[in-house]
């Protein structure tokens, strides 16, 4: 009892050492058009809907520890009208769960220790038409390494990592196409990584920009024999860029533009690009 005593106040006396930093961004977009079945042109309508959040909680614990948290959620559907004037069912647009935390130690070092932390998931998976799967797949990612703030300048930040990293992931009822039974598959990865986050406003803190390039570098994957090709081998990339514009206090626009590149999927780049005006809200 006197340990779990002590881990409490321990615990009790980081947290209010400093407030934390909070930051929530809750943001709907929407876009409708729709066609009498006599109008000409051979043109059809369109319902689309977005609903994104972003937030930000980020606390120096002590002078040695610091917290980072960020959580990204998003979903949006589509349903388009044909020329008969009839509507489609809503189909999936956008869909995306990803929290990160990272405990960086500020020693006053050339770099900074760190360990970090991140889950990846979505709210509904559809990619096998016949089964609807919920938070799947999972995708675990773990890193120990070193860090360093190159630029922190107001609201002006630049952090890169590089470290040791293990990746796990977790899919549900994968049908098999020789068998046909579902089972439930497991993957496990380690490797180098590389993570770089950059923040910056623009234009009198009316527009702002948001960077984060990830690189992983496989040394091993679990499976390597279901993939002769060897193309676990190849450099996995992820980056994602948004600009943030604010129109009015509730009026935004956002462009964000994502470059994903990871062999096993597919051979080619992967570009996802959104350019979306609607309603914003800051909670916090």
């Amino acid at each position: 009892m006197t340990r779990i005593g002590t881990m409490l106040a321990l615990v009790a006396a980081l947290a209010a050492a400093e407030p934390w930093n909070l930051a929530v961004d809750a943001n709907l977009t929407l876009n409708q058009n729709a066609y009498s079945d006599n109008w000409e042109g051979g043109a059809t309508g369109q319902l689309a809907y977005a609903l994104t959040s972003n937030s930000l909680a980020e606390k120096q614990l002590n002078e040695k520890m610091n917290s980072r948290n960020t959580l990204k959620l998003a979903f949006g559907q589509t349903s388009t009208q044909d020329t008969a004037g009839t509507w489609g069912s809503l189909v999936k647009s956008t869909d995306e769960i990803n929290f990160e935390s990272v405990l960086r130690l500020t020693l006053g070092f050339i770099v900074d220790p760190f360990v970090s932390a991140q889950l990846q998931s979505q709210f509904w998976d559809k990619s096998d038409a016949t089964l609807s799967r919920y938070f799947n797949p999972v995708d675990l990612n773990e890193a120990l390494g070193v860090a360093r703030q190159l630029v922190k300048h107001d609201k002006t930040e630049l952090v890169s990592r590089l470290g040791f990293g293990l990746k796990q992931r977790f899919d549900r009822q994968v049908m098999d196409t020789l068998t046909q039974i579902r089972a439930d598959k497991s993957s496990n990865y380690g490797g180098v990584t590389f993570a770089t986050d950059f923040t910056t406003p623009l234009a009198q803190e009316k527009i702002s920009y948001t960077s984060k390039l990830v690189l992983f570098q496989a040394l091993f994957f679990s499976d390597a024999a279901a993939d002769p090709a060897g193309n676990w081998k190849a450099l996995d990339v992820g980056w994602d860029n948004t600009v943030a514009a604010s129109i009015t206090k509730y009026v935004m626009v956002n462009l964000t533009a994502q470059l994903l590149y990871d062999k096993e999927i597919d051979g080619k780049l992967r570009l996802k690009e959104t350019l979306a005006l609607g309603l914003t809200y800051k909670l916090i």
